[in-house]
């Protein structure tokens, strides 16, 4: 079974740190795009940090100079550092890959993580 699993999140006070991991798991051919995603209460859950194809990395505005997305390949992992954070960055932050697996299931693979809360609040 192909899953992503999170971990990392917590509390933290204005302009604080916390780094997020997140590790793919299961017959993985390829990982053809994997990163995060937040989301709050009534609001449409958005972009934060991805690595496309070619290794090409894609941030929204609100965290450009303050996140990095990193990765080991060796173990499927993605990284979200998170510097300098406001309260606003409060949210629920999703891991997401799309991935061409193999086994059971085979070809392209769009896969979620369970979330990891992140709370931003002095």
């Amino acid at each position: 079974q192909v899953q992503l699993v999170e971990s990392g999140g917590g509390s933290v006070q204005p302009g604080g740190s916390l780094r997020l991991s997140c590790a793919a798991s299961g017959r993985i051919v390829s990982i053809n795009r994997m990163g995060w995603y937040r989301q709050t209460p009534g609001k449409q859950r958005e972009l934060v940090a991805v690595f496309i194809s070619g290794g090409r990395t894609n941030y929204a505005d609100s965290v450009k100079g303050r996140f990095t997305i990193s990765s080991d390949n060796t173990k499927n992992t993605v990284y979200l550092q998170m510097n300098s954070l406001k309260t606003e960055d409060t949210a629920v932050y999703y891991c997401n890959a799309e991935l061409t697996v193999t086994g059971a299931t085979t070809g392209l693979l769009e896969v979620w993580g369970q979330g990891t809360l992140v709370t931003v609040s002095s």
